[in-house]
């Protein structure tokens, strides 16, 4: 079992700043890196747990998005396990075009039950 998983994308336009509402430019927007790094960390982190009524969710993720990259380039985010606690996975992360690294940071996921999980949002705003 890996301890790094690579996931990729296509710039299109839904994935650009303008489009997303976190700026006007037509570069891809920080919220798109942010995702494509925690679905890397996601992935790897289901790799590793192997158990249907588990997964995780993400608790912690600090970034810094350093350099601009247009529509249609391709980016890819690679996820690294540096280190598992109990139930916490701490990951590095970076994100890259064909230029060169775009954005590097760090993210924590929680593993949890599932169904539990989605029971307790689902049920959130019942009334009592």
């Amino acid at each position: 079992m890996s301890d790094t998983l690579t996931k990729s994308l296509r710039v299109e336009e839904e994935h650009l700043a303008c489009a997303m509402g976190s700026g006007s430019l037509e570069v891809l927007a920080t919220p798109a890196v942010v995702a494509l790094m925690e679905n890397a960390a996601a992935a790897l982190a289901d790799e590793i747990l192997a158990d249907e009524t588990l997964t995780t969710v993400g608790t912690m993720i600090s970034i810094e998005h350093t350099s601009p990259t247009p529509i249609a380039a391709e980016v890819t985010a690679t996820a690294v396990l540096t280190s598992r606690d109990g139930r916490f996975f701490h990951f590095d992360v970076t994100a890259s075009d064909s230029k060169g690294e775009i954005a590097k940071g760090t993210h924590t996921r929680v593993s949890v039950n599932a169904d539990r999980f989605q029971k307790k949002a689902d049920s959130k705003f019942d009334e009592v």
